[in-house]
């Protein structure tokens, strides 16, 4: 009897070491595998209309796009917008042994942006796709990039609890604390947040965990890490939530149909408890929730969301939580909408034209073209940007663009400090070439609040409308930001980031000229 039992349980044990090698070929596949092999649920509900639910990630990261079945129970959410997809012919090889290797459907070559909660799974969901590739894909080099070492370290630390769920024997050599190798050629490695650490790797897969946090330029670099190599289609995911209107986050996303990225989001109410037993009248939620999480099918307890939703601004809860809007606490023109200051704005004959200009070198040279009705209502019709391009150029483009009498042309007032080498200023130069400019010095809040002014009057009706022929404009009033100190005030200027701040110091320049006199504005130079 006892030599039965314990060949019952070994033969139990290597059917178990068998099924956990056996690759998952669909989407119900792949979520009782990791439910089985890894303890883990991965709420598979969409319950947001327009969102996904984290299982759509997982999917699509480990099966592409056509070994999937949605959740059929789930209401199917707005359609992505996606653009130059061709959806592929090539089946996905479910085999793991000798020399087969995985032929993706075309989509799988496509990058993800996943944008989601605070708590909401995405760095344990990128550990284990990361686990899956490994094991799964022979050859497959995938590299871990956080938006900071701790981040990194984080997501490669949820790899390494899942090794320990049996996998360990798919390791070879020593479990490092920064990168694991497999037995079938694959590895894991952590980088570092830094040029030196990005630059110089070519590898199939790169996960950005919390893109928010990163440098800029070291998100530049990194896209030039991935290559395609032994039948693995390169790819870059980045994982993230958004709660800055002006980070990279936001960029990205803006750029999410050139860059023919899949977007999947999903907020607190895809990943949240189902709710039995609470009174919605009662409940702080209720609001935000209106009976969602009725249908919830996550694991984030509802009391730590009620604790949250009491202790942090709605700005924070927006952003942070329902992945709804950036936090605005830091924007400069928290009164801008698109929706109601951008219009399709054409010149108009009867109107006098104005420009208005910052001068820049390295940073782009702008020029801002406006008109006024008789009530004062301001038109920016039209923009030119251009970087390291000589005065007499810009003066030739500035007045091609638009070749008709022009009330005024107002400029920085730094533009007429004489250059030590020249002998000239901006000022003069720009006067030479046919372009009289007009200045007048003062605080740059007062042409802030001016602009203010004109965009959300009392009496409600706005005053400054943009053209949609001035899309770096627009992007500035989104992203014109003030810079938060380390004790979490707020500066008093707006941040000088090289990007919004230009633009909006010409329009500032424009109001305090034009309508400086009017508002009595002070003859300071700031």
């Amino acid at each position: 009897m006892t030599k039965l039992i314990h060949n019952s349980v070994s033969a139990n044990r290597m059917l178990i070491q068998r099924l956990r090698r056996c690759r998952p070929d669909n989407r119900r596949q792949l979520a009782a595998y990791v439910r089985a092999f890894l303890g883990l649920s991965v709420p598979d509900q969409r319950i947001c209309p327009d969102h996904n639910c984290p299982m759509d990630y997982l999917a699509y990261a480990f099966l592409g796009e056509k070994n999937q079945e949605t959740n059929s129970a789930a209401p199917a959410p707005a359609p992505v917008q996606e653009s130059n997809h061709v959806a592929g012919t090539s089946r996905i090889d479910p085999r793991l042994h000798g020399n087969d290797y995985l032929e993706c459907d075309s989509a799988a070559r496509r990058d993800i942006l996943v944008w989601a909660n605070r708590g909401g799974g995405k760095t344990q969901l990128g550990a284990i796709a990361s686990l899956l590739e490994g094991i799964f894909l022979p050859g497959c080099q995938i590299r871990i990039l956080g938006g900071c070492e701790e981040q990194s370290q984080k997501m490669y630390g949820y790899l390494r609890q899942g090794l320990s769920h049996g996998f360990d024997g798919l390791i070879t050599g020593h479990l490092g604390s920064k990168g694991c190798r497999f037995k079938n050629g694959s590895a894991v490695q952590v980088l570092a947040q830094s040029h030196s650490s990005v630059r110089g790797h070519h590898v199939q897969r790169l996960r950005c965990d919390e893109v928010e946090l990163f440098d800029p330029d070291v998100w530049q670099a990194a896209q030039l890490i991935t290559h395609s190599s032994n039948h693995i289609p390169a790819r870059i995911e980045a994982l993230s939530t958004m709660h800055r209107p002006f980070g990279l986050m936001k960029e990205i996303i803006d750029n999410l149909r050139q860059n023919a990225m899949r977007l999947f989001r999903w907020c607190l109410w895809e990943v949240i408890e189902p709710c039995r037993d609470r009174r919605c009248s009662a409940c702080v939620l209720w609001s935000d929730c209106r009976g969602r999480a009725k249908n919830a099918v996550g694991y984030y307890p509802i009391d730590d969301a009620v604790s949250q939703k009491r202790r942090t601004s709605s700005f924070t809860w927006q952003a942070e939580m329902l992945c709804r809007q950036p936090n605005r606490q830091e924007i400069v023109f928290a009164e801008f909408n698109p929706t109601r200051h951008v219009r399709s704005i054409s010149y108009n004959a009867n109107l006098p034209l104005f420009r208005t200009i910052d001068f820049g070198f390295s940073n782009p040279l702008v020029c801002l073209f406006l008109q006024v009705d008789n009530d004062d209502n301001v038109y920016v019709i039209d923009e030119h940007l251009k970087s390291r391009t000589t005065l007499a150029e810009h003066a030739r483009l500035i007045k091609q663009r638009y070749p008709c009498p022009v009330a005024a042309t107002y400029c920085d007032p730094a533009g007429r400090q004489r250059n030590e080498i020249t002998g000239t200023s901006c000022v003069t130069e720009l006067a030479a070439l046919g372009l009289p400019t007009q200045s007048r010095p003062s605080h740059i809040n007062d042409g802030i609040n001016l602009i203010r002014d004109f965009l959300a009057p009392a009496d409600g009706k706005t005053r400054l409308l943009i053209s949609n022929k001035c899309p770096h404009l627009i992007r500035a009033f989104q992203g014109l930001h003030y810079h938060k100190q380390p004790n979490g005030a707020l500066s008093e200027l707006p941040e000088k980031d090289g990007v919004h701040d230009h633009l909006i110091d010409a329009l500032r320049y424009f109001f305090v000229n034009h309508f400086g006199k009017k508002y009595a504005l002070n003859e300071i130079k700031y």
